[in-house]
């Protein structure tokens, strides 16, 4: 695992704990790379509950809830949908907190509204859940990388009390 992965991985594990929190993820375009990074660490059974890789869009309606018309007029890669994804997430698997993630990772599937590197990101804590959106550089890779490392950043933000 790639080292600053790792470590921001660890940190929300143990800022999780130490709050008594449990944590769920909904991703689409990492595929399952944040729930990857958190099982790596040992001891995440403790405060990691699972997640959705809500690939197509009839996942994110069944399983998280994210209502078709969002998907309709807004988008899969949308705020709206990324805020539906997390607050699914969080009620789906019972936890406290929970991420999203939906982005155009590329090399195809960008659009003038929607180039590829564009990735929003959700996060849920206590009730709260916000979003925001970035515009990543870099090949499918990188941005599917980067997406982690945003994802877990702004939720461990979260927790410490921080804006995502």
């Amino acid at each position: 695992m790639i080292d600053d992965i790792e470590k921001l991985s660890r940190e929300l594990g143990e800022a999780l704990l130490a709050q008594s929190l449990t944590l769920a993820v909904a991703e689409s375009c990492t595929g399952g790379l944040v729930g990857g990074a958190l099982t790596a660490i040992s001891g995440s059974s403790d405060w990691f509950m699972g997640g959705v890789i809500a690939y197509h869009n009839e996942v994110k309606e069944q399983l998280l809830g994210v209502d078709a018309a969002i998907l309709n007029t807004k988008g899969a890669v949308s705020e709206e949908t990324v805020l539906a994804m997390a607050y699914g997430a969080a009620q789906l698997l019972k936890t406290q907190a929970a991420l999203s993630i939906s982005g155009v990772a590329g090399p195809t599937g960008g659009t003038p509204d929607k180039p590829v590197g564009m990735v929003c990101f959700g996060w849920h804590l206590n009730g709260e859940t916000t979003a925001c959106t970035e515009h990543l550089e870099g090949d499918r890779e990188a941005v599917r990388l980067a997406s982690v490392r945003r994802a877990l950043r702004g939720m461990l933000r979260m927790v410490r009390g921080q804006t995502p």
